[in-house]
């Protein structure tokens, strides 16, 4: 954890004044990445619980951890497997890390060719793997799905076409040339479909569903969480559950009684609105342009039934 990372933490001051750390707390750094958070966390006076599923993130941590810091190589959805006590913070940034899509060799970016593979945690099934064994309607779906992309079908067709496809170049010039898409124009097609194979891999979405959830059980009551996210479908996923969760979402029919309606008690409540990027920090790290920052409080109420994971 050398305080030379290149790596700039997104919304770095706006998260460590969200979580409000006093001296001795423990905190949960549930993608600890390059040790931006952990590392401020640690600074505050926070002991610190970080976890990654990416091993090479575990390894270059432990080559000079400091005291008060614990790492965990595992999914952070696991984090309550790991912890005798209930903590007082819980932050997640959600997505690849700049680590990974600066490396060729993991394959998560076509800005540099490399093998087409996109697994955080380096086993399981790669993207090759996906894209040269699924069906065409699920590639679609895929692409479609995470991607929002409108020729979903149409990439989908070329890459089976194209089979094998093993690096990362020839998957972004088959999007390319599927939508008729030049250099010089806005936007590369190719962003979409490589997020979309990306989230598919890692299982991203369902991996921050499950990390709410164990979120919400090992937070004390008091305890602050704080989740840094980068595109819709994650922030879309996180505003559900903090609605869900501190009572506000809509009820059932309006010809019921209230007490008919009512569920558990709410376990959140929120701290702020949602924050977003100023543009002193847009010029010093421009990665955070789509960042979006939501903060929420743990009530004493106990965690709700296994069975109502709510709208996310």
């Amino acid at each position: 954890m050398p305080r030379s990372a290149p790596h700039i933490p997104v919304l770095l001051d706006e998260v460590i004044a969200a979580l409000a750390i006093s001296p001795g707390e423990t905190h949960i750094d549930g993608t600890f990445g390059a040790g931006g958070y952990t590392r401020a966390m640690l600074d505050a006076g926070a002991q610190v619980i970080a976890f990654d599923r990416d091993p090479d993130a575990i390894a270059n941590g432990r080559k000079a951890a400091p005291v008060g810091l614990r790492l965990v190589e595992d999914r952070f959805s696991n984090m309550a497997a790991h912890i005798d006590a209930p903590v007082d913070g819980v932050t997640l940034d959600i997505g690849v890390s700049s680590m990974q899509l600066d490396q060729a060799a993991r394959g998560f970016s076509f800005q540099a060719d490399g093998p087409l593979d996109m697994r955080m945690e380096q086993s399981g099934e790669s993207a090759a793997d996906f894209l040269n064994t699924a069906d065409e309607a699920d590639i679609a779906d895929v692409i479609y799905r995470y991607g929002d992309e409108p020729k979903s079908r149409r990439i989908a067709r070329a890459i089976v076409a194209a089979r094998p496809v093993s690096r990362t170049a020839e998957l972004a010039a088959i999007v390319r040339r599927a939508v008729g898409w030049r250099e010089g124009q806005k936007s590369d097609p190719a962003t979409r479909t490589f997020q979309a194979i990306r989230i598919h891999i890692n299982r991203e979405l369902g991996e921050l569903e499950d990390g709410l959830l164990a979120a919400e059980q090992v937070l004390k009551a008091g305890g602050r969480l704080a989740i840094v996210t980068f595109h819709s479908l994650e922030d879309r996923i996180v505003k559900r559950f903090l609605r869900d969760r501190s009572g506000q979402a809509p009820t059932g029919s309006r010809h019921l009684p209230d007490v008919a309606q009512r569920g558990p008690a709410p376990t959140f409540e929120a701290v702020a609105k949602a924050i977003r990027p100023g543009e002193h920090e847009l010029a010093r790290n421009p990665r955070a342009r789509s960042a979006t920052l939501r903060v929420a409080r743990r009530t004493q109420s106990p965690s709700w039934p296994a069975n109502m994971r709510g709208a996310a």
